[in-house]
């Protein structure tokens, strides 16, 4: 494979206003042709924290190995097409793996081969180079969409969902969406026959009545938990033995008034998808899963962030908790959720309006401590910025953390340049 390699090095800067904390900000890419960056995900190797890789619209890759302070820049290739959907995750081993959506052919505005499959590429080296991919869900002429990932550390297995279309954006009533999964237990060199694990199918028109959103969790003692948006709830489905055999009948997680397809002044579509995570350390909250999205359950001027949990392996769950605190009846949106492993420590990163009457966003990091019962906010970005609804700008942002290292990752857009970002968070 052929890699074009630019280094970027951004000296960051600390800013202080109000409720901002002194955090670094550095800027990992611009751009103001094309798609992206957008779409940002990001994975730290719990092996060495100073070693990360991001992922970003539309195959683009980085990867840093001082800790998040300086980036190399490469665009990923592969046999069956990069197109978007970017998910980056690291395993036990110190290998990187890069899921992306397919568009083998790369011809016209919808060729019968985009979006064919769920593409996984792999970096035994930290992220300099990848290898060409193999992939999963394969199942013509259904398409495949809005994958997520998630490693188990006592075994290396790697799981994987997604949404199936059977044609996306079709408006006929025959046609369904479904979550799918399929594992690897070989470093994601093969993957298992992908299966459907929800219990009620949406429509394939890709709102509220399509099945979307579903993130992966790993429980203790090979349990799989996986949570996904479809007719204004969550709902949750769980695997005890590695994702062979699920449950007949799906868990409702909460009520999500407004759906998972939410109008955000300034933005073109903005998606409140839940994230699904379960603590894993040795403390007080192991085994706890929790689901963190975001509604309009106080009316559509007024998106908030939220999170629930469960000790009892799923089957009931707590009242949702606020993690915005603001009263300011104004727009959180795009969250996205990481637990600690070492600590059993919450971190959510979103968008927020707080301080604000119009537009003008930034980016907030919300903290738990106590298992999700209450969360500290604090701003973390040091400039804001105003959404061009004419640019794309991205579906979700990221966040990855360990041993105390945490590493929110967000677009921002200035006029018609969109960029991403990452602050350097030390707990």
């Amino acid at each position: 494979m052929n890699y074009r390699l630019l280094l970027i090095i951004i000296t960051g800067l600390t800013y202080a206003c109000g409720t901002s904390a002194h955090y670094r900000n550095i800027m990992i890419d611009s751009n103001s042709v094309g798609y992206g960056p957008c779409e940002p995900s990001i994975a730290i190797d719990p092996g060495n924290i100073d070693r990360l890789v991001v992922g970003a619209v539309l195959d683009r890759a980085y990867y840093s190995h001082d800790g998040g302070k300086s980036w190399s820049y490469q665009q990923l290739s592969s046999p069956y097409g990069v197109w978007g959907d970017p998910v980056v995750i690291s395993d036990t081993k110190g290998n990187f793996y890069y899921f992306h959506l397919s568009f083998p052919s790369g011809k016209g505005e919808w060729d019968s081969d985009k979006l064919d499959r769920i593409v996984c590429q792999k970096s035994t080296d930290g992220g300099i180079t990848w290898s060409d991919g193999v992939f999963t869900g394969l199942n013509p002429p259904k398409d495949q969409d809005k994958e997520w990932g998630v490693v188990d550390p006592e075994n290396n297995n790697i799981y994987l969902t997604w949404t199936q279309f059977d044609v996306y954006a079709s408006d006929n009533p025959d046609h369904r969406s479904n979550i799918m999964f399929s594992k690897s237990t070989d470093d994601g060199e093969s993957w298992s026959p992908a299966i459907s694990v929800n219990q009620f199918s949406g429509d394939c028109l890709d709102d509220d009545q399509t099945t979307e959103g579903a993130v992966p969790a790993v429980g203790p003692d090979g349990a799989v938990y996986v949570s996904w948006a479809y007719d204004e709830r969550i709902y949750f489905d769980r695997s005890l033995d590695q994702g062979d055999s699920w449950m007949d009948q799906d868990v409702q997680v909460a009520l999500q008034p407004g759906g998972w397809d939410q109008k955000i002044p300034g933005l073109g579509r903005a998606n409140g998808m839940p994230v699904t995570l379960c603590d894993l350390s040795e403390g007080p909250y192991r085994g706890t899963i929790y689901v963190n999205w975001s509604d309009q359950s106080a009316g559509e001027n007024d998106t908030d962030i939220w999170m629930a949990s469960s000790s009892d392996n799923g089957m009931s769950w707590s009242d949702p908790v606020r993690v915005n605190n603001d009263q300011s009846a104004r727009h959180q949106f795009f969250p996205w959720a990481a637990i600690d492993q070492t600590t059993g420590h919450l971190y959510v990163v979103f968008y927020d309006r707080r301080n604000h009457s119009d537009n003008t966003t930034e980016v907030y990091l919300a903290t738990s401590t106590d298992g999700g019962k209450s969360f500290t906010n604090e701003k973390i970005s040091m400039q804001s910025f105003r959404p061009n609804q004419d640019i794309f700008f991205g579906d979700y942002n990221n966040i990855a953390a360990h041993n105390g290292s945490v590493r929110p990752i967000w677009t921002q857009v200035d006029g018609t340049e969109l960029s991403i970002w990452t602050a350097i968070v030390e707990k």
